[in-house]
């Protein structure tokens, strides 16, 4: 993904007792080999990440950041200047909440046709590196994985002419909820979409669908996997899930049949859903054969439709497949 310009501010704050306090950057950084390496690490780590989605607000409840961005985009603002206002915003932020200070990493990145503006705020964890004589030394790194503060905007969806009404993440998962309140208003931001809620959704709608169209076993796990595969490399690459693209790989033959289902059965489900990584990974299937019996079921029924009762090592379906229903009364 291209670096277009990227800066690091640093927030110093030694203590829960010591205010915070800010230290600029003079200028922007160039396009190194290790600030790319550096920030595909950190996109990696985002993407797999509990967020919250939705867009700026507006009205009374709009906040400062999206005006400055429009600035920035617009000519008037220069990348330093805009980043170092953002800057001294999350400074009071960290004063606030946080017992520590860190590094504010800003970068602009474009892929195809999609521009990104991501923040971070990074702190040094110790490590260990080598001498020039191969001794072992004490080193600290940037430790991308865990952010005290983390977004991401999708400015191409900002400035389409038809917005999207998720261009817009955020961490909720550090810091505490007060934390994540209080970054969402220094943001604007308006949550829009449940991830969680909505991919949870989603996959309980295409079991559904499976077990409405009566499919073969094997079918159906061809085409679970499909899905799943599909969903987990939209949310690598941090990018939603589009309903139309998901049920032509449904249905290659109806490309329009799971797509239509969704909205018949009135799931109320967005056109776009950005992927929960979670949920995709809870999401599988129990499967066993023994002494001429096979069960195959996904995950997410056990519990409702299906009950194990570790005791007495026994399974109890409490809703029979119809087609099954139909044999076992013919006997």
């Amino acid at each position: 993904m291209p670096i277009l310009s990227s800066i690091v501010h640093t927030i110093d704050k030694a203590g829960s007792d010591t205010p915070a306090t800010l230290r600029p950057a003079a200028e922007a950084l160039g396009d190194a080999t290790a600030m790319g390496e550096l920030l595909a690490g950190f996109n990696k780590a985002y993407h797999g990440k509990a967020k919250a989605w939705g867009r700026f607000a507006e009205g009374d409840e709009a906040g400062d950041v999206a005006t400055r961005l429009a600035a920035w985009r617009a000519g008037d603002l220069d990348f330093v200047t805009f980043t170092r206002e953002l800057a001294e915003r999350i400074t009071a932020l960290v004063d606030d909440h946080l017992p520590l200070g860190g590094h504010l990493l800003i970068a602009h990145e474009r892929q195809g046709d999609t521009e990104t503006l991501s923040l971070a705020l990074l702190h040094l964890r110790q490590g260990f590196g080598l001498d020039a004589d191969q001794h072992v030394v004490a080193t600290s790194q940037l430790n991308l994985t865990q952010p005290s503060l983390a977004a991401r905007i999708n400015l191409t969806q900002w400035q389409d002419d038809a917005p999207s009404r998720q261009y817009l993440s955020f961490l909720r998962d550090r810091g505490g909820k007060k934390l994540a309140d209080d970054f969402a208003t220094l943001l604007g931001a308006r949550e829009g979409v449940d991830a969680s809620s909505e991919t949870r959704t989603l996959l309980k709608a295409f079991s559904d669908y499976v077990e409405q169209e009566d499919l073969p076993e094997e079918q159906s796990r061809e085409k679970t996997d499909a899905v799943i595969d599909y969903a987990s490399d939209q949310a690598s690459r941090g990018e939603p899930i589009t309903l139309d693209e998901l049920s032509e790989l449904v249905d290659e033959q109806q490309p329009k049949a799971f797509y239509d289902y969704l909205r018949q059965q009135d799931y109320g489900l967005s056109p776009e859903i950005p992927p929960d990584k979670r949920a995709l990974n809870q999401f599988r299937r129990f499967t066993g054969r023994a002494g001429g019996v096979s069960i195959s079921f996904d995950s997410h029924l056990l519990g409702s439709s299906v009950e194990y009762d570790a005791d007495q090592d026994r399974l109890i379906i409490k809703k029979v497949p119809n087609q099954l229903r139909d044999q076992l009364k013919q006997k």
